[in-house]
């Protein structure tokens, strides 16, 4: 571990907009690490968050603006995409500032997580306020773990952090699946 701190720190600005791009595109362990990077002396916490925050906040921005310029043209073609949108919608509708605040965690959601809320009509301003207010917990939550808890969660990650995380998964999507069926009875 010593030797990857080290390397860190020879290349501190690289790393941040390393961390800036990882998690403009995914979640992940990197903000945790990055958190436990910073406890260790190798990077600067207040830029490892701002790092984070920037790249999960824009991140989800760009899929949402590019979702809301060419997602319709996308849906008129493929029928069956656009019969299941409108029920996704009437689900987001019900429980979209929920889902904004849930989708960055399970892994694999946060890189599609954004795209469907563009295809609502959630307006912007909103939207950018719940994505906003979801990435800067996401980062303190992340970025505060690794810093505080860096040691234990470098054990879990060693252990079997992926099986969590796809708990995760299963539990996001069960939940998606009860919500789906809910919204099917009173809607249609």
């Amino acid at each position: 571990m010593e030797a990857i701190i080290s390397l860190i720190s020879q290349y501190g600005t690289l790393v941040y907009l390393l961390l800036f791009g990882y998690c403009a595109l995914k979640s992940g362990s990197l903000p945790l690490f990055g958190g436990y990077a910073a406890q260790a002396g190798a990077l600067d916490v207040a830029l490892v968050a701002v790092a984070t925050f920037a790249g999960g906040y824009l991140g989800d921005e760009l899929r949402f603006a590019v979702a809301r310029r060419f997602g319709a043209g996308f849906l008129a073609s493929r029928p069956r995409l656009l019969a299941l949108m409108g029920k996704a919608e009437s689900m987001l509708d019900a429980y979209g500032w929920a889902y904004i605040f849930i989708y960055r965690y399970p892994k694999g959601m946060r890189t599609i997580g954004a795209l469907p809320v563009g295809l609502t009509q959630m307006k912007w301003p909103v939207f950018t306020v719940l994505n906003a207010s979801s990435a800067l917990l996401w980062t303190g939550l992340l970025v505060g773990a690794g810093y505080y808890l860096g040691a234990a969660i470098e054990r879990a990650v060693v252990d079997g952090w992926g099986t969590f995380s796809i708990v995760l998964l299963l539990v996001f999507l069960g939940l998606a699946i009860l919500g789906w069926r809910r919204l099917s009875r009173t809607v249609g």
